[in-house]
């Protein structure tokens, strides 16, 4: 289920994203659901101001921005390191992906915030880039409810800025490029379903205009082979991600099995 196929690719490669229907079953939706409901971390976080230090400090463990959840909680684990979610990132072309970043997202009734147009090859950097997004929507993204909308095609057009992260802080080293929004295209999908995002993509995501919430499961995967993490990314993990597999032969999907090599550069 995980593999592309070679329209698939094509329209990949072109379009800079890929909407792949019904990826999660209903079960596997409801247990991660149902696990966050059960975390006693309260919603009222999303209201607060995030500082630098919550930003940094959040990085391995599971929180409300930045979420651990596919290395501590079961239910998350076992959907990303999937033989389905493996397999996509081989048919992409992976050798030794790592998902660095993970985060349930809520856009609740009303004051589910907007996400400003972004790449997220600005936020997890590898040189060469290797950034891809795993979107997953646990319950039906819309216009109304804040879905997905990107420009198809930018992710040609390469990276226009970074965040990084010096002994003064974090920031953009660049300022925020111009947008038009008659560029954007919405990206409506049901429950299920998962975009696949270009690290260079520019997307971006609305308020929450609805009475329905519009949760979503989200990982950041980068490839770990022959790849430098850049020293001034503004994450900084202390303990090294084990790969979902190693494989020196990307079509072998059998190779999410091998025990992981520890082989990435964060110098």
């Amino acid at each position: 289920m995980g593999m592309l196929s070679s329209d698939q690719l094509q329209s990949f490669n072109s379009q800079g994203y890929l909407v792949m229907e019904s990826f999660a079953s209903d079960d596997e939706i409801q247990s991660m659901i149902k696990r966050m409901e059960q975390c006693s971390y309260s919603l009222s976080l999303f209201q607060q101001k995030l500082t630098d230090d919550y930003f940094f400090e959040s990085a391995e463990r599971v929180s409300f921005f930045f979420e651990a959840l596919h290395e501590i909680e079961p239910a998350f684990k076992k959907f990303s390191s999937s033989e389905k979610a493996s397999s996509l990132m081989s048919s992409l072309g992976y050798k030794r992906p790592v998902i660095m970043q993970s985060m349930y997202i809520f856009k609740q009734p009303g004051i589910g915030g907007e996400v400003v147009p972004h790449q997220d090859n600005s936020f997890i950097y590898t040189e060469p880039q290797t950034c891809t997004g795993l979107w997953l929507a646990l319950e039906d993204a819309t216009i109304l409810n804040g879905c997905l909308w990107a420009i198809p095609g930018s992710h040609k057009n390469g990276l226009l800025r970074r965040f990084i992260r010096d002994e003064n802080g974090v920031k953009f080293d660049r300022p925020s490029p111009s947008y038009d929004q008659k560029d954007f295209v919405p990206i409506e999908v049901k429950a299920g379903s998962l975009v696949v995002i270009h690290g260079d993509l520019i997307h971006q995501s609305f308020e929450n205009q609805s009475t329905k919430s519009r949760h979503a499961y989200s990982l950041h995967v980068v490839d770990t082979d022959s790849c430098k993490w850049a020293p001034e990314n503004w994450i900084r993990r202390k303990v090294e991600p084990e790969p979902l597999y190693r494989c020196n032969n990307v079509n072998r999907t059998c190779c999410q099995y091998l025990p992981p090599m520890n082989t990435f550069d964060y110098e």
